[in-house]
């Protein structure tokens, strides 16, 4: 396991799921971690627990990932905590229609936290990793951004858009010696995947290689190499976690 027992992050969306699965290993590995969540109460508690359990620390800070205050409000958190090493933009939700049935709020809102939430962040965090030129940023696409989804037009653009910025940060920043990379997860075990009924979740399993959903965790692991000096030579990359599906 790397050692981040001197490094400081920021999680959005990290409250539960990928992002809080994300946050977890980053405790475990040591690091001081910010938890940047919509559901503030629901960010507390999850920094306690993981700080209860250690080796690292938790603090759960409630962040509209679309304000830049809020996301100015999480980075002195982080700051103050021992400064800024990592930024991790996971915040993200569905609102899943057709485009007929989809209006424009529900197309822009989808965006707006994908997206715009996952620029405001990475400028963030440029601000002060250009200053003492080094950082990491992930930033956490979907395999929906590859391949679309029916009734995903909103979810599928935000997500596609999150590789462009990867790349286009990844190229700004690199002189600085601060990378951006970006994962793309399949079919994850999230409360999402656990509510599909039983033959709608088989139908898809018959299209991955390896005839499983993937787990939090396994998305976790993954942006920790990125973040770590294994990966001291990858940026602009974007690493495919979904067993094999749309290969």
């Amino acid at each position: 396991m790397d050692d981040f027992s001197d490094r400081t992050a920021v999680v959005t969306g990290s409250a539960g799921g990928i992002g809080l699965a994300i946050a977890s290993a980053l405790v475990d590995a040591g690091a001081t971690v910010v938890l940047a969540d919509l559901q503030g109460a629901a960010a507390e508690r999850a920094a306690a627990e993981l700080s209860s359990r250690g080796p690292g620390r938790a603090i759960g800070v409630r962040c509209d990932v679309t304000s830049e205050s809020d996301i100015a409000a999480v980075t002195t958190a982080a700051t103050d905590n021992g400064g800024l090493d990592f930024w991790v933009n996971n915040a993200g939700f569905t609102r899943d229609k057709t485009m007929r049935n989809m209006s424009l709020d529900d197309f822009r809102a989808v965006i707006d936290v994908h997206l715009v939430g996952g620029w405001l962040g990475t400028r963030a965090a440029a601000e002060i990793m250009c200053e003492q030129r080094r950082g990491a940023i992930v930033n956490i696409s979907s395999i929906a951004a590859k391949v679309g989804n029916p009734g995903q037009t909103n979810y599928a653009a935000a997500k596609a858009g999150l590789i462009g910025l990867t790349k286009a940060a990844a190229k700004e920043l690199g002189r600085y010696d601060v990378r951006v990379n970006a994962v793309q997860p399949g079919l994850i075990g999230t409360a999402m995947i656990e509510a599909l009924k039983p033959e709608v979740l088989q139908a898809k399993l018959q299209d991955i290689p390896l005839e499983r959903v993937g787990t939090p965790s396994e998305v976790a692991d993954t942006v920790l190499f990125l973040l770590s000096e294994r990966a001291a030579y990858l940026t602009g990359a974007v690493i495919q976690i979904s067993g094999g599906r749309h290969m």
